[in-house]
């Protein structure tokens, strides 16, 4: 069965890095495009970042300003989201994802807390 497992979250001061991980089992992860979503409080999830199959193609979304980095290492069935000068606005829940349309599979996700 599939199962993506968040780790690396928790809570840090504004500036500060953490990076997360989502190990994935139950399918075969390096043909798989690998997404990272964020969900805040009272709004809507939100794509952050991309990696396709052999990291052939990554991409971040423009609110990240270069401050994250995706990454995957298909040896470990991992992929990574790097967050560096983190700001208040990042805290929310940290979800990987892939899959399209009505094939879309969700880790259990993990929070992400930046205050001072």
């Amino acid at each position: 069965q599939v199962q993506l497992v968040e780790s690396g979250g928790g809570w840090v001061q504004p500036g500060g890095s953490l990076r997360l991980a989502c190990t994935a089992s139950g399918f075969t992860f390096l043909n798989q495009t690998m997404r990272w979503y964020r969900q805040a409080p009272g709004k809507e999830r939100e794509l952050v970042a991309a990696i396709g199959s052999g990291s052939t193609l990554t991409g971040t979304m423009d609110f990240t300003e270069g401050r994250f980095a995706i990454s995957r290492d298909d040896a470990k069935n991992t992929v990574y989201l790097q967050m560096n000068s983190l700001k208040p606005e990042d805290t929310a829940t940290y979800y990987c994802q892939f899959g399209l349309g009505s094939n879309v599979h969700w880790g259990q996700g993990i929070q992400v807390t930046v205050s001072s």
